[in-house]
């Protein structure tokens, strides 16, 4: 199923008819999908008085935005560079949410005395492994995996490859330390990690040729470099369908595909796109805030909607601020 969409970049959340309020929130945000997914939900839902929209949030302005939610306020999403900033500033962390130190969704939930409690939870995992599990085989096991980048969202792939059946894992990074970092979630988690460095892509390429599932969560273009040096690995191999039954999910979907999925897919390799991703833990992020189930493939056909606009060349438009920041 396939439906044009409007753009869905500006909602105003102070309009009259709006008595429910949700939104995207990070450092940059302008270009984020979750609008579109989210509004394709309540449409489907049949949730008319519900409003989602997006502000542009650093972490040091975040706590000023936190303290203007209100009973109107269901939830909000978090993408970077806010999933541990946020943390801090909530009333419950959800187990899981707290182990990976990542937190993608903050839930309003009533409190006693009418004071709402900050939930936050994590569904950056679920969008990870229902994703990988739409495109693998049958019989397919996560054995040997690699994830590229140690941040919030590799420690999110962490716990889900742990649920898909890979507890040794190699991380792939510039730099392993620190209390923010994947390594930690990790040692939380009781998954032991080998570690190969970012500085040789040859021996990143090498790396990869040898697992069964590849999760890229670096931005744009940080894995040209081993893209490259996969696709001369796989051309003295002269082995044509070498990655066949393998899977890559690249977090990166706008442009698509990225030279490290082209690489990928002439090698005969399966691939989860970015989008994938995000369209699974939105439709967890809709139930948490919402207490219903949405339809996945009416926010799926939302989600290519507005991705082939986009394509089209249709701008995406300004939205109005739905939080009060002071002047940067």
């Amino acid at each position: 199923m396939h439906v044009a969409t409007e753009a869905l970049g500006g909602q105003d959340l102070r309009a009259p008819g709006i008595e429910r309020r949700a939104a995207v929130l990070g450092h940059p945000v302008a270009h984020s999908l979750s609008p579109a997914l989210h509004r394709s939900a309540y449409a489907q839902l049949g949730l008319s008085g519900w409003g989602y929209g997006l502000q542009d949030v650093t972490a040091a302005e975040l706590p000023a935005v936190v303290a203007q939610l209100d009973p109107a306020w269901a939830g909000l999403s978090l993408t970077m560079p806010l999933k541990q900033a946020v943390m801090p500033l909530l009333d419950v962390i959800d187990p899981l949410a707290e182990v990976t130190g990542a937190v993608n969704t903050l839930v309003l939930q009533p409190g006693q005395g009418g004071a709402g409690l900050l939930v936050g939870f994590n569904t950056d995992v679920h969008g990870i492994v229902a994703t990988v599990r739409e495109v693998a085989p049958a019989g397919w096991r996560a054995e040997r995996a690699v994830v590229l980048g140690a941040r919030a969202t590799a420690s999110s792939a962490l716990a889900a490859l742990a649920e898909l059946g890979c507890t040794r894992p190699t991380m792939v990074a510039r730099s392993f330390a620190g209390p923010g970092s994947a390594a930690a979630a990790a040692h939380r988690m009781g998954v032991t990690t080998q570690n190969v460095p970012w500085s040789a892509p040859e021996a990143v390429a090498a790396t990869l040729l040898e697992a069964d599932v590849v999760v890229s969560t670096v931005p744009q273009g940080v894995a040209d470099p081993v893209a490259l040096a996969l696709a001369e690995l796989l051309q003295r191999s002269a082995r044509p369908d070498a990655l066949a039954g393998r899977v890559l999910l690249d977090v990166v979907y706008e442009p698509w595909p990225s030279p490290l999925v082209r690489v990928w897919t002439d090698a005969g390799g399966l691939v989860a796109p970015g989008w994938g991703m995000l369209l699974h833990q939105a439709a967890a992020q809709v139930q948490l805030m919402t207490g219903r189930a949405p339809d996945v493939e009416a926010m799926r056909a939302g989600l290519l909607g507005e991705l082939a606009r986009r394509r089209d060349g249709g701008a995406v438009p300004d939205a109005p601020p739905p939080f009060d920041l002071p002047a940067r």
